[in-house]
């Protein structure tokens, strides 16, 4: 069964935006859901990640790329106006094998740990920049920094960190990094998290 409406031509809407005369409440009826449908389309979504959502995601997301199996940590550097500028993760440098280097976190000999040949995400973020200045900037991580990469994000000119983890805030490295950070004027907040969760398919 099929139906069809046939209406005349009409001069104005009504207060629900109706076309009248129309077809009448039937024509209503019919329309009314593909008004609201066009509308829902026509809205911007509410669902859309914030900018801290985002480059925090982005940070957590580099440290994926770590080839250390105890710890990754990511790092995303962002201009005022909310541009990614670099981003890094902790890792040995360029032409350092990650087979070759050792990953162990203790041992008797220095020599066989990965601390005196890692590089820690913020440095790697900071040295892998080549458009220029960051001064101003602002830095996410996912894991405090330590007092080494203080040094490096209060000389390159970054303005502001936001971090996710500080569990290691009792160490003199950590302390030592906020002192710093206190008196050279550089802004440091924990990130609050949403307990959004996001599944992507790759």
């Amino acid at each position: 069964m099929s139906m069809m409406y046939i209406g005349a031509l009409d001069d104005h809407l009504n207060d629900h935006g109706y076309i009248v005369p129309g077809l009448g409440d039937a024509g209503d009826a019919y329309f009314r859901h593909k008004i609201k449908e066009l509308k829902i389309m026509s809205d911007k979504r509410e669902d859309y990640l914030t900018w801290d959502e985002y480059f925090m995601g982005v940070a957590m997301m580099s440290g994926m790329r770590s080839k250390d199996p105890n710890t990754q940590v990511g790092c995303c550097i962002v201009s005022q106006d909310n541009k990614i500028l670099s981003m890094g993760y902790n890792g040995f440098p360029k032409g350092c094998s990650d087979d070759e280097f050792p990953w162990a976190r203790e041992g008797e000999n220095p020599l066989e740990t990965k601390y005196v040949y890692s590089t820690h995400s913020e440095l790697n973020a900071i040295l892998n920049y080549s458009g220029g200045s960051l001064a101003g900037a602002k830095l996410y991580v996912s894991l405090f920094p330590c007092n080494e990469c203080a040094k490096a994000i209060i000389q390159s000119g970054i303005k502001e960190v936001i971090y996710d983890c500080d569990k290691y805030a009792d160490t003199p490295s950590v302390m030592a990094s906020k002192r710093m950070m206190d008196a050279a004027g550089v802004r440091y907040h924990q990130y609050h998290r949403s307990n959004r969760e996001i599944k992507i398919k790759l």
